[in-house]
């Protein structure tokens, strides 16, 4: 079986050419407070190309270079820090685990890449993101044209490898969908276990603890996103994470929540009632968010592009918001004129991937880009009607968002997501309290 690291790097390589060099460093420790750091994660990118999952790291894709294209620098073997910090792969792990034609100490950078770049015509690399970094490779250009007398050419220009990346990384092969897979039925599992332990009186954060145990007791190494869990009101504050209020009787409960398997996301919303039952009122808001919701998933399909979800989800919920007088006017003209953005203001999806908003272009040029087999995205509809906003006030306090991720496949989509159920007929009989 092809090694999927290598196939990307070859793509790479491809790309970048025999005059070109490919150089992207890791993403750097984060310092949390004091002597502690945050659990480290490598950079997408970088880890995309290498799978390798240590800091203080950089590739380096040099293709013709005798000696092995493919370099990584990382850090050596230390046994009294391996003690304290972890076992490291040193270069002999570089080699042998990761798949590096060649690797070198991290401490020897200043001293070898100055020599890889040697009469390379380009550089690409991702300038901005890492500030010391970009001081560095700069300092290193410079170095050689200290030396141009000496018949040493230097590269002349800068490439984006963000923009070649980010489109290779859009469309997901068969192992990245498999994790995608893994990842969406977790996080599935979690949310069931949520809405058969929620119960009126209980925590956020404790509702927030159901999902978090799952999540690691099933092998994510965390969370994709902070979970929202927002009771009530809390569910109309989109990027709500406090998670700190009491659930109420009464009340709906909104909880965005996916795990991270393999460096790869899953996002599920799911909306559902504190004590097990919508009320009339609520269940008639969240029809029209599960229709909405419907209408943009069978409008994900090879040949339409990226706005078509939208609007069919759009569509779908102004003329909810028209049934239940929160509008009045004609569906079209209250969607040209925007006025169903206090009720509706995000749009209704993203793509995912290794990050949970992925890279990849919406539009090519100023047209929204075709959706083709292998591209993988949330649909996400929802409607907030927060306390004091223009709703009427038998609806303010409400706020439903009902999401799945699918993958456009080659006559349709796959729905990742479908373990957990979205049917309000089957949540409560899921959480149905014994």
């Amino acid at each position: 079986m092809t090694d999927p690291f290598a196939h990307r790097r070859q793509r790479l390589r491809e790309a970048v050419g025999e005059d070109g060099i490919a150089i992207l460093p890791t993403a750097p420790e984060r310092q949390r407070n004091r002597d502690v750091d945050y659990p480290y994660r490598p950079d997408s990118d970088f880890h995309y190309l290498t799978g390798f999952p240590e800091p203080e790291a950089v590739m380096v894709l040099a293709p013709g270079r005798p000696h092995g294209e493919y370099l990584l620098f990382c850090r050596e073997r230390d046994p009294d820090k391996e003690t304290w910090e972890g076992r490291r792969a040193g270069q002999e792990g570089a080699v042998a685990r990761y798949g590096a034609d060649d690797s070198f100490p991290i401490g020897d950078l200043d001293d070898i890449l100055p020599g890889l770049l040697e009469n390379r015509a380009r550089v690409y690399c991702t300038m901005g993101l890492d500030a010391e970094f970009d001081t560095k490779l700069i300092g290193w250009i410079n170095c050689l044209r200290e030396r141009s007398r000496a018949g040493i050419h230097t590269p002349g220009e800068f490439v984006a490898l963000d923009h070649i990346l980010h489109e290779m990384r859009l469309y997901k092969g068969p192992e990245e969908v498999a994790h995608m897979r893994t990842a969406a039925r977790i996080s599935a599992e979690a949310h069931r276990r949520a809405m058969q332990a929620c119960r009126p009186g209980m925590m956020e954060y404790a509702l927030e603890a159901e999902y978090q145990y799952v999540f690691r007791r099933e092998g994510c190494s965390a969370p994709a996103y902070p979970p929202i869990v927002g009771g009530g009101a809390n569910g109309c504050i989109l990027h709500y994470t406090e998670n700190e209020a009491e659930l109420q009787d009464g009340d709906l409960v909104l909880v965005d929540a996916g795990g991270e398997y393999a460096g790869y996301a899953a996002d599920i919303t799911r909306t559902f009632p504190v004590n097990g039952r919508f009320s009339a009122l609520q269940r008639e808001v969240y029809d029209i968010v599960l229709a909405a919701q419907h209408a943009a998933i069978d409008a994900v399909r090879p040949g339409n592009h990226w706005d078509h979800p939208h609007q069919a989800a759009l569509r779908v919920l102004v003329q909810g918001l028209v049934d239940l007088g929160a509008l009045a006017g004609e569906v079209d003209h209250l969607i040209e004129t925007g006025a169903f953005k206090p009720f509706f203001m995000h749009r209704t999806g993203h793509w995912l991937g290794r990050d949970v908003h992925d890279v990849g272009d919406y539009k090519i040029g100023e047209e929204w880009r075709e959706l083709e087999p292998g591209m993988a995205l949330t649909v996400e509809p929802g409607l907030y009607f927060a306390p004091g906003g223009q709703a009427p006030e038998r609806l303010q306090g409400i706020g439903i968002r009902i999401e799945d991720d699918v993958v456009v496949t080659a006559d349709g989509c796959e729905v990742l997501t479908d373990h957990v159920p979205s049917d309000p007929d089957a949540i409560e009989e899921l959480m149905a309290h014994e």
